[in-house]
Parts: structure tokens; C-alpha cells; sequence
């Protein structure tokens, strides 16, 4: 037979519409909670005799009332554990219950929503009740809370009502995926192909790097274009100077200085331009079109917002090496330069506008560092966690 039942420790703590009970049994068997007639009845089967517990109580002038009856392991080892609390006002005959190995937990319902001054009927606390400290919370903390919760839910109605339906979402998600997809083939097609040519040729494949790869660095840079435009008409978040940066300062140096100059483009210093962007690219476009279909792999995030880190001061370092190669060319052959009529007579070489050029190259690294800097710190700085009750 089992000997006598044994009172467990329960804390408690409140909200507006809710009580938590806390109870502290590890490894309770086979609870069964009910409430009728505002009465709730914990039941449990013991294994040693299978004869189902229960505690009926008839409390007068509906009184509402709480039996507990469980085993489980206490701090007395293997026994009957129950207790009763008669609560101070009505709550709802529904009880969630939720068991784990260390406790029992259960929330009820009020029917009003207010604030108890107390758990209990009687004004005594009973000595095995104590306040749950890891959920409790003052009334006016608790208003609060459920202000900002009530408030929250009313922007977000507020948000959905005023966003218009767009009828061509699909098929603007349908262009984004299939533009990053692209991109990520062809910078793919330039990275793998270098490097195959590196490991078979060494520093022989430096020389021919601009012939071998051109074509496909035009076409995407060409691509590349529709980055500024989908940033201008809102259909990405992106912001725009960034982009315009980027896109317009990687076309220069492609289409004006390599594209132009034959003498350019057997210099080694092509191969590490064009190896470096193709890097970048490597990550920035699948995270876009991973993104496009809410998707978010994290090795590839962290990625996406780290390697940047070396790669832009090393990509902008090759770039600014060209440019300080290709001035003294510039200067000889006068390609570009602008003279003007008489009587100024002047000849402006286009020399001077790339030493003008390199400062704003920095400038826009500077642009670029600081954006990424932000994103990164927006998608991988410590998350702010908010304190459980």
C-alpha cells in the first residue's frame, strides 16, 4: 500500500488573464487534470496497485477549488504527493498542463481579466505556496506588457491593411531568383576557370587572363546594370549608392582602362582584379536568391557578410594598382585626353582624371566598408533577447 501523501513545493505567479503554477515533481506519471463545476481534479494511476486516485471536492457557494494528487519523485523520495488550493476568484474549467523530467507545469485561464491581490481564498499563505521570481511581474509591469502587446498587434493590423496586394509578386520573386542565378553561373564560370588555369599554367595564365575571361567579366558586368535599376524602382531594398559605387567604378576599370588599352591587358594584375571580384560574387548571389525564397543558410550568411573583409581591401588594392599602371600609358598615346579650343589652348589629359579617380576609388571603399559594416552588424552582431516571465 502507499504510505501517506506528501505536499509538493509550488510556485505561482500571474497575469491579467492567467495563473502559472509551477510544481516541483520530477517524473510525474499519468496526470489527468479536469475541471467541472470549477473544480479541478488531478488523477493519476499508480503501477503498483493500478487503482485510479481522485479527490472529489463539493465546495459550497461555488467556491472554486484545485486537488492535486501525483506520484513522483520528491525530496522524500517515491511517494504520494497532493495538495489543494482553493483559488481566490473563478478561472476558466480548461487547465493546460505541461509535464517535463524536473516539474509540472500548469496555466488556467480567469474568467476576468484583472489582478488578484492574492493566489488563494484564505489570507494566510499555505507554507508549501512561494512566488515563481523567474515569471512574477508588479501589476503595473504587467500592464505594460500587455500594452505593448495589444499595441504591437494593432500596428501589425495597421501594416497589413495599408501594404496593397501586388499582383505581380511571383513574377517580380521569378526575375530576382533567375538574375542572381545568372550572375552566380557566370562568376562561377570566371572562378572555376581561373583557378583550373592556375593550377595547369602557374603564373603563365597571369598574362592572358583579360583574352581568356573577358567576354564573360562583360557580360556580367554589362548584367550587373540591373542592380541599380532594381534598387530604383523599389524592387529590392538594397540602397542605391552602394550600387552606383560599385557598378560604375568595376565598368570603368573594365570597359575604359582594360577594354581600351592593349597594353593592359597581358598585366598580371588583371588575373587578381578579375579573381577577387569573382570571389565576392561567389557568396553575394546565392545569399540573394536564397533570400528571394525566404530561405537563409547560415555557413552561407556568415559568408556573405565576412569575406568581404579581406576581399574588398584586396580587390581595391589591385584596382589601384591598374589605374597607376595605365596613367603613364594614358599620358603617352593622349587616348581621351580633351583639348580645348583657342585661345585657352589647353590640353586636359585624362591622366589627371584617373589621379583624381584613385581618391574617389578610396572614397567609394569607404561607401562600401561602411554599408556592409552595418549589414553585418544587422545580421550577425548579438541578438537582443527578451527577459522571459
Amino acid at each position: 500500500m502507499a504510505g501517506p501523501s506528501l505536499r509538493p513545493h509550488v510556485h505561482w505567479a500571474q497575469r491579467h488573464r492567467e495563473l502559472y503554477l509551477r510544481v516541483e515533481l520530477s517524473d510525474v506519471q499519468n496526470p489527468d487534470i479536469a475541471i467541472t463545476d470549477n473544480v479541478l481534479h488531478f488523477k493519476a494511476i499508480f503501477p503498483f496497485t493500478k487503482t485510479l486516485f481522485a479527490t472529489v471536492i463539493k465546495p459550497q457557494h461555488r467556491e472554486l477549488a484545485l486537488d492535486l494528487k501525483a506520484q513522483g519523485h520528491g525530496a522524500k523520495g517515491d511517494n504520494i504527493y497532493e495538495f489543494q488550493i482553493e483559488f481566490l476568484e473563478p478561472v476558466e474549467p480548461k487547465p493546460v498542463c505541461r509535464v517535463t523530467q524536473r516539474q509540472l507545469n500548469i496555466t488556467v485561464q480567469k474568467k476576468e481579466s484583472n489582478w488578484w491581490e492574492r493566489l488563494t481564498k484564505q489570507e494566510k499563505r499555505p507554507l508549501f505556496l512561494a512566488p515563481d521570481f523567474d515569471r512574477w511581474l508588479d501589476e503595473s509591469d504587467a500592464e505594460m506588457e500587455l500594452r505593448e502587446k495589444e499595441e504591437e498587434k494593432i500596428n501589425k493590423m495597421k501594416i497589413e491593411s495599408r501594404v496593397p496586394k501586388d499582383p505581380f509578386k511571383h513574377l517580380k520573386k521569378g526575375y530576382l531568383i533567375m538574375y542572381n542565378l545568372v550572375q552566380f553561373l557566370g562568376f562561377s564560370w570566371i572562378f572555376v576557370n581561373m583557378t583550373v588555369r592556375l593550377f595547369i599554367l602557374g603564373k603563365d595564365s597571369f598574362y592572358d587572363t583579360f583574352h581568356t575571361i573577358a567576354d564573360m567579366m562583360y557580360f556580367c558586368q554589362t548584367l550587373a546594370f540591373m542592380e541599380i535599376m532594381n534598387s530604383l524602382i523599389g524592387l529590392v531594398r538594397s540602397p542605391l549608392i552602394p550600387a552606383v559605387v560599385q557598378v560604375f567604378g568595376r565598368n570603368f576599370l573594365l570597359f575604359v582602362v582594360l577594354g581600351s588599352l592593349e597594353e593592359m591587358q597581358s598585366k598580371p594584375v588583371v588575373f587578381f582584379i578579375f579573381y577577387f571580384w569573382s570571389i565576392i560574387e561567389l557568396f553575394r548571389y546565392p545569399y540573394y536568391m536564397l533570400s528571394c525564397i525566404s530561405i537563409e543558410w547560415k555557413p552561407l550568411t556568415w559568408l556573405r557578410y565576412t569575406a568581404w573583409i579581406p576581399l574588398y581591401p584586396l580587390g581595391a588594392l589591385a584596382e589601384a594598382v591598374c589605374i597607376v599602371q595605365s596613367i603613364p600609358i594614358f599620358s603617352e598615346t593622349g587616348k581621351f585626353s580633351l583639348g580645348l579650343p583657342n585661345p585657352l589652348n589647353v590640353t586636359i589629359q585624362f591622366s589627371v582624371f584617373l589621379q583624381i579617380y584613385l581618391i574617389a576609388l578610396f572614397l567609394g571603399l569607404f561607401v562600401n566598408f561602411r554599408h556592409l559594416y552595418k549589414q553585418r552588424k544587422h545580421h550577425l552582431g548579438p541578438k537582443k533577447r527578451k527577459m522571459k516571465y
